[in-house]
């Protein structure tokens, strides 16, 4: 039945999309962290109207689906649970099918980057209003829509989830459902997400589960004309989240985000550092001198780099005027003043703003090692007591995590202004996984030796992402790349539940549509 298979999707989407390699399919067993079996095949699509009928395929074959669009999950989000299992890949489904300047939408194959997407505008002085997350240049609209995209523009604007109109979801019988306006039977333009029941959300941040989504239009915005940067040290991670949420508060912020001294503190950020930050910024400034000189005046006025040891918040200010950004930039540093943060280079944001599309080394940890990241979001009122608690509840562990190379870092960003977003990420030295091989630049990759296996630091991180997985749920905290990490059905009460498990049995009755995320039913697949 496999070969049979097989030579249909080569028929359906052409012979070079099936991909049977055993070497190509044992990588896809992996994520960042996690792994699982390797599917038995790999299918990735050139155009997208071949998917549907390819779908329909697949399910009469009796094999699970699991979509997969950048690759950069933690948490198995698309990591095969069964081996008669098809992966689909849409990196190739990666057209810009239509920027309308005059309805401020862009429409666009759920395979496109957020980095093909942020090009594609800048001739049109157009910008999506959240518009790449922090993971590097690879990340997909798929991926962002179906697992929660956040950071750049999000302190502001929020997450992607709030900036899609419509999508176009192929679904495990191949039939295409269209939401917002295209829900529509006259067909028309996709300009609004509402018209009755928000049909477009029920597929953001269903991990792929409920269908496999092909194409998505999203609102504009107009390209910020002008940006400013400022940066503050606390002593504290709860010193500099107050502060953080007294940011999000005032709405001021394109992005406001803490970080762990760990990841600053074997910075060497000096003078010529900051003017090559600077520089890049300005080379797509309207005013070329305007970013150096900022940073200069922080030279004269004393301002230093991030003192060790220090916990570091990063803030992006942008609007069309000069005027607008002074007055943001203003009520910035008051805010920080009051909650006495101490100024200091921004030099870290300016130059995530000057490459927001980096190269994927960040897959790596700090010095060839591995890290594993979650995820919580929890109301600004309980950001302190997340923190504490999260404290208490890992240090009855420090003595073993130091013997066995284990550490933590903790991260904060704003979402929105009424959203905290949590970080905790576990760092360790231990064997790589395909992604950290071939992920990152080659140069970079070439600088580290792999290390031994480390089953043992692996095994405590496992036990203390558990932990921190169900200190979060305690919370009734939202996470994204929920994947097959997070509870979701388990953590809904009734109604929800049971309205959730309707609507899967309606659109993949035999539970073939990327079977176990989000605690969906795993389904034994069988010949049909």
């Amino acid at each position: 039945m496999e070969a049979e298979l097989v030579k249909r999707l080569r028929e359906i989407c052409g012979a070079d999309t099936v991909i049977v390699e055993a070497e190509k399919l044992d990588d896809a067993r992996y994520d960042v962290h996690e792994t699982g079996c390797a599917p038995a095949i790999i299918l990735k699509p050139t155009v997208a109207d071949t998917l549907p009928d390819a779908i329909a395929e697949i399910s009469r074959h009796g094999y699970a689906i699991a979509p997969r669009g950048g690759g950069l999950s933690y948490t198995a989000a698309y990591i095969p649970q069964s081996d008669r299992t098809v992966l689909i890949d849409t990196a190739a489904l990666n057209r810009i099918i239509d920027i309308n300047s005059n309805d401020m939408t862009i429409t666009v194959e759920c395979g496109v980057t957020w980095k093909q997407i942020y090009d594609a505008l800048a001739q049109y002085k157009l910008r999506l209003p959240f518009f790449g997350t922090f993971s590097g240049k690879g990340a997909t609209v798929g991926g962002g829509l179906s697992h929660g995209a956040l950071f750049f523009g999000s302190a502001r604007h929020g997450s992607a989830a709030e900036m899609v109109l419509g999508i176009d979801v192929a679904c495990a019988n191949g039939s295409v459902l269209r939401t917002g306006q295209g829900a529509l039977k006259v067909e028309g333009k996709s300009f609004l997400r509402s018209f009755g029941p928000d049909l477009t959300g029920l597929f953001v941040h269903d991990g792929g589960t409920l269908g496999l989504k092909l194409r998505a239009t999203l609102r504009l915005i107009p390209m910020p004309e002008q940006l400013d940067y400022a940066s503050f040290a606390y002593p504290t991670l709860e010193a500099a989240s107050d502060a953080l949420c007294e940011l999000a508060r005032a709405g001021v912020a394109e992005e406001a985000y803490v970080m762990d001294p760990a990841a600053t503190d074997h910075l060497d950020i000096d003078a010529a550092e900051m003017l090559r930050s600077a520089s890049a910024v300005a080379r797509s400034a309207d005013n070329p001198l305007a970013a150096a000189k900022s940073l200069l005046a922080m030279g004269k006025a004393g301002v230093s780099v991030i003192p060790k040891g220090h916990y570091s918040l990063h803030v992006t200010a942008a609007g069309l005027s000069r005027e607008a950004v002074a007055a943001d930039m203003k009520s910035i540093i008051q805010i920080q003043k009051a909650a006495r943060g101490k100024q200091v280079t921004a030099t870290i944001p300016m130059a995530a703003r000057a490459d927001p599309f980096a190269n994927l080394n960040g897959v790596m940890g700090q010095d060839g090692g591995r890290w594993a990241a979650l995820n919580a979001k929890v109301a600004l009122s309980d950001a302190q007591k997340l923190l504490k608690t999260f404290n208490a509840m890992i240090e009855p562990y420090a003595d073993e995590m130091s013997s066995k190379g284990v550490r933590v870092t903790r991260l904060a960003s704003a979402l929105s202004n009424h959203c905290y977003s949590f970080e905790p990420v576990f760092h360790w030295k231990d064997i790589w996984l395909p992604l950290h091989r071939n992920a990152p630049d080659p140069s970079h990759v070439r600088k580290y030796q792999e290390p031994d296996a480390n089953p043992e630091a692996r095994e405590l991180v496992n036990i203390l992402r558990r932990k921190t997985v169900n200190l979060f749920r305690d919370f009734a905290a939202a996470s994204n790349q929920i994947g097959r990490v997070y509870p979701f059905l388990s953590a809904l009460s009734n109604e929800p539940r049971e309205l959730l498990l309707t609507l899967k049995n309606h659109l993949d009755p035999k539970g073939l549509m990327n079977p176990g995320v989000l605690e969906f039913p795993v389904n034994n697949q069988t010949e049909t």
